[in-house]
């Protein structure tokens, strides 16, 4: 049985005359540049999120530069982020005219070291990125500890973890700024590039808002030199409509995780030749993906390649950390001076665990996972 990564269709499907009416809706208002289907989902994602502000953005890639722009961060400051995570963290520090800095991350959760971000920060120092990296919460109470002392800013790049919590308390709602992806592999998945930008600031939202539409107000007269970051209505509404359900996708995910590591657990060479992630306490954990670690030169491809031969889709995320890309090779970091996220970079797979997976499904993943490990792979 073929099993894909990720298949968005079953959920897709399911709310089909929903989601047409909601762009029926849309098509007949002649409205399709933010308006009143954007404002009814910022309200909702705010009140979701128990945040004070939450604003349609075009990607989570914009909201992640949105942030940056309002924290007037340029040209000579400096941003510390993991170098292990997805590009557009620190593309959007570079787009800027600032340096990213990179720190490494902590082995058992994939996310933001924070006793390494505290090294690495400067008189030149004005925010510090961590990411949510796979649907779980960096140490945020350790990390806003460390910025308080230092009047460092605070952007949670929340793009895989719409949903998660950190004692009690919703991600995006933690910091200065939240940024949300709803790419739609996302738990919460629009049908093109759509994002979200959280704050709890009056004054930050009231920038983010005027630099989110060219920093215009009224129309036509430019208070600041911003961009073109709005969400389209007819992303909002289709959003609208799945957002009541993010939290059940959240909990099929989650018991597919806890399926995946009630049997792995019982595997040999648990912990030692194959790692599983887990959920740190407090954590509300959302499961973007369930990633396995293999360590050992070539272990980790020739698992890949035992699943592709079963049909069974797989990704690695990420096979080359920030440091070591060329684009950042000015940045003069090394493996040395990175050595988890180097490690990790070469270890990483991760498996099918989207809601709609089924039970023969994952069955088979179960097996094929468990047939590689008994080969002594």
């Amino acid at each position: 049985m073929a099993v894909p990564l990720f298949d968005i269709k079953p959920q897709n499907n399911a709310l089909a005359a929903d989601l047409q009416a909601a762009f029926a809706r849309v098509l007949a208002s002649g409205q399709f540049i933010l308006g009143p289907e954007v404002q009814g989902f910022e309200r909702q994602c705010a009140e979701y999120l128990g945040v004070r502000h939450a604003l349609g953005i075009s990607s989570g890639t914009d909201a992640i530069l949105l942030a940056l722009m309002a924290l007037e961060i340029g040209p000579g400051d400096e941003v510390i982020c993991p170098s292990f995570t997805f590009f557009a963290t620190a593309g959007c520090v570079a787009r800027t005219g600032a340096k990213p800095v990179f720190c490494d991350v902590r082995a058992d959760t994939f996310n933001l070291d924070v006793a390494d971000a505290a090294r690495r920060i400067t008189p030149r120092t004005k925010a510090i990125m961590p990411v949510h990296l796979y649907g779980q919460a960096a140490d945020m109470a350790a990390l806003n500890e460390l910025t308080h002392k230092h009047g460092v800013k605070v952007i949670e790049d929340a793009c895989q973890a719409v949903g998660g919590t950190q004692g009690g308390r919703h991600v995006g709602s933690l910091s200065d700024f939240g940024a949300f992806s709803f790419f739609p592999t996302k738990n919460l998945g629009a049908f093109g590039d759509a994002g979200l930008l959280t704050t709890n600031d009056d004054a930050l939202a009231e920038r983010a808002t005027l630099l989110r539409n060219h920093g215009a107000h009224p129309k036509y007269f430019h208070k600041f030199v911003g961009g073109n970051f709005r969400l389209d209505a007819v992303q909002a509404a289709l959003l609208a409509v799945k957002l009541p359900l993010l939290d059940g996708f959240a909990q099929r995910r989650a018991s597919n995780a806890t399926r995946y590591t009630e049997h792995f657990s019982k595997l040999p060479g648990v912990g030692t030749k194959l790692i599983l992630p887990t959920a740190q306490p407090g954590n509300g954990h959302t499961w973007n993906q369930y990633t396995l670690r293999l360590p050992g030169s070539g272990r980790r491809e020739a698992l890949r390649e035992w699943l592709a031969s079963r049909q069974i889709g797989t990704e690695i995320y990420y096979p080359v950390p920030l440091h070591a890309q060329a684009c950042f090779a000015s940045v003069g970091q090394t493996d040395a001076d990175l050595p988890v996220s180097a490690r990790l970079a070469g270890e990483v797979l991760s498996i099918p665990i989207f809601p709609e997976l089924t039970r023969a499904q994952q069955d088979e993943v179960i097996a094929a996972v468990s047939e590689f490990v008994a080969a002594g792979k």
